[in-house]
């Protein structure tokens, strides 16, 4: 848990701030151990004893697609976290990369703030 207060601010807010900060941290219930993502207030079966921990950084991709254009090509990726939840990102080191590719996560920060992006390992599939 990090020593800034977060009572002040929303999950969303919290979130963002921690990025800031180039912190991956996700909500965890205590009680049930259960990982979330996106921040919010309760997890789906209502606990709301929740923490802010240290995401491990490790993943495997779950699906994703490439957008190609003009400007060159972008993907959008679903990735499963070692943690059991699932996001959005992208790898933007690659244009694609094999369903199951084992990958790491690493803060971007780009003019319209920090970003969680993810790298593939090279070499390894889970």
């Amino acid at each position: 848990m990090s020593t800034t207060d977060t009572t002040e601010q929303g999950p969303q807010a919290t979130w963002e701030r921690y990025l800031e900060e180039g912190r991956f941290m996700l909500q965890r219930a205590r009680g049930s151990g259960e990982h979330l993502f996106w921040p919010r207030v309760s997890t789906p079966s209502g606990e709301t004893d929740l923490e802010w921990v240290e995401a491990s950084g490790k993943g495997t991709v779950y699906a994703i697609t490439v957008n190609r254009g003009r400007e060159g090509s972008t993907n959008v990726a679903l990735i499963d976290l070692a943690e059991g939840v699932r996001m959005m990102s992208t790898l933007p080191e690659v244009e694609t990369a094999p369903i199951g590719a084992a990958v790491t996560a690493r803060i971007e920060r780009l003019e319209a703030g920090p970003r969680v992006v993810f790298d593939v390992i090279a070499g390894e599939s889970a």
